[in-house]
């Protein structure tokens, strides 16, 4: 079998895409990327980096595997003649953020300087969402070019390759930017922007259309197991093994033993890197992993890195978040390591820092405050905590600013998606349910570390029900309508209405109503939406709890 390697330019790949020359084999898994990934992909594309090859398999007349459109992508079109077998987050992404068909965000160009690349431009989105009655999306402000320009931003979408998004900029800026000079400057960026992805190559390798289905098969699921490239932590381990004649494996292993914990979260290999750098007050980059010492000092504070990791756990546990499955933004586990690693201990003083890093840890789990440049800004985020930490009078962290990272509304509450999406806001309203405890619908135990692998993820208003009803799947598959329970309790409820289930419970405890109001409020669901069987109204109450809630563990009105 030969693998024959190409070059393909992006509005090659669209054109295929849109004329359904290019599918999918049914047997590939839905959209998994979140927003971050997102805006991280566009970004490097920005940069003129790569972004790797991708794998098709080529068709001849009969396809070999029941296939599908991407999602966003026309559903009819010519002939099938390839199969994308690796990829299909990449370019979904792609022609999902440049033909703005995302329900629920909009990428714009941001016509500012990035604090990552010094670019003079970048990416990033904003959620978007309906009412009842709606037209248009939420925010309004999104939609008016006015006000985009006000923001120095642009539609992504408008960036596009091809005439159709050049006609259609042209119209746009004529709104947004009345002046004459100041449209034909900043036309001039925007055309950059154009050209970079009208230029940009995305290389793929080819299976021929002689391959069988079993070899085409075997090697999707080796593409996608079996990649294992030597790791820049393996490079540092052998760098300290030749400065130190110390096994960094070896230190690793002892951490794993001493907080098993953590490998809940995160990879401890990578941890360790990364906080360490923080504590170096250096960038966490590879070119900060690989200079000349960093093995070393990360060796010579190895004992406050390891005291780092075990508060670190514990005040995650103490907050109820326990893995990273559920874990809204991965990057607040290495600054809070750092900063536990040097924060007080015992009496007033570690309890101020308790109640400084509670502040960060939420509203970066609310805010979009890592969704771009998180080298940079975890960096300046723990010099800013740990100033902030060790004296009232330093000044406020950026990510305590509500004007630059504003908490949700009701409404993006109500929008965010099922959590098992890696959707930062979705993951952030189950966090925050299960802060309150998360007592089981049935059998009241609270969550835990060791009961959780037990807890699935139950709609609340079944989406058996809510389909009779002709709610659609967009709607059904919110946050907001989830809780996690045990499975006895997940398989008891089924498809029952939420007045059934919930006369259910009465039944089944001694201590009647309260009992049971307790164990949702544990969630913060609200009761009397849930037994009036009124979707939307509970979808409303529930979103005003979480919030409630959300800005009393984000509040930065106390002076800290």
């Amino acid at each position: 079998m030969t693998i024959n390697a190409q070059n393909r330019l992006l509005p090659d790949w669209f054109a295929r895409v849109r004329t359904r020359q290019t599918v999918l084999p049914r047997f590939q898994r839905f959209e998994a990327w979140g927003y971050g990934n997102v805006t991280q992909m566009f970004n490097t594309i920005l940069r003129r980096l790569p972004l790797g090859a991708v794998l098709i398999l080529e068709i001849g007349n009969e396809e070999p595997f029941i296939s599908r459109p991407l999602v966003g992508a026309p559903t009819d079109g010519e002939r099938i003649t390839e199969h994308l077998l690796d990829g299909q987050q990449r370019l979904t992404a792609l022609w999902r953020g440049l033909h703005n068909n995302y329900e629920d965000r909009t990428y714009f160009l941001y016509l500012k300087p990035d604090e990552d690349s010094g670019m003079p431009y970048y990416v990033d989105s904003v959620g978007r969402w309906k009412k009842q009655g709606d037209i248009e999306a939420r925010p309004f402000w999104a939609n008016d070019p006015v006000q985009l320009w006000s923001r120095r931003m642009i539609p992504l979408n408008l960036c596009a390759p091809g005439d159709e998004a050049n006609d259609r900029y042209k119209t746009w800026a004529k709104i947004a930017i009345p002046d004459a000079d100041e449209r034909e400057a900043i036309g001039e960026l925007r055309s950059k922007v154009r050209e970079t992805f009208a230029t940009f190559n995305m290389p793929y390798l080819s299976l021929p259309v002689t391959t069988s289905k079993d070899t085409a098969l075997d090697v999707f699921i080796k593409m996608n197991t079996s990649a294992a490239p030597l790791s820049t932590y393996d490079i540092v381990v052998a760098q300290v093994e030749a400065a130190m004649g110390q096994s960094l494996h070896e230190l690793v292993g002892a951490c794993r033993e001493a907080c098993p914990g953590m490998a809940a979260y995160y990879p401890p290999e990578d941890l360790v890197l990364y906080a360490s750098a923080l504590l170096q007050d250096k960038p966490p980059t590879n070119a900060t992993y690989l200079a000349k010492g960093f093995g070393e000092t990360l060796l010579a504070h190895w004992q406050e890195l390891l005291l780092g990791v075990q508060r670190t756990v514990t005040f995650l546990e103490e907050e109820r978040v326990f893995d990273a499955k559920r874990l809204p933004s991965d990057v607040v586990l290495p600054v809070l390591t750092a900063l536990w690693a040097r924060a007080p201990q015992g009496l007033d003083a570690e309890g101020r820092a308790r109640t400084i890093m509670r502040k960060y840890l939420w509203r970066a789990f609310f805010s979009n405050r890592y969704e771009k440049s998180t080298n940079s800004r975890a960096l300046s985020d723990y010099l800013e905590l740990r100033a902030v930490i060790a004296s009232a009078e330093a000044a406020q962290p950026a990510i305590f600013d509500e004007a630059q990272y504003p908490l949700p509304q009701t409404d993006e509450l109500i929008a965010a998606r099922w959590p098992t999406n890696k959707d930062r806001l979705g993951r952030a309203i189950l966090a925050l349910a299960l802060h309150e405890g998360g007592l089981d619908l049935a059998d009241g135990s609270t969550v835990s570390r060791g009961n959780l692998p037990r807890r699935e993820y139950h709609h609340l208003f079944p989406d058996a029900h809510l389909t009779r009803q002709g709610v659609p799947d967009s709607e059904i598959y919110r946050s907001l309508n989830c809780a996690l329970v045990t499975w006895q309790t997940n398989r008891n409820i089924s498809d029952k209405e939420p007045e059934r289930y919930l006369a259910e419970r009465l039944e089944g405890t001694p201590l009647g109503e309260p009992e049971v109001r307790q164990r949702l409020a544990s969630h913060l669901i609200p009761y009397d939406e849930m037994v009036t069987d009124s979707y939307h109204d509970f979808l409303e109450q529930r979103a005003k709890l979480v919030r409630e809630k959300m800005l009393k563990l984000c509040d930065t009105g106390i002076v800290v």
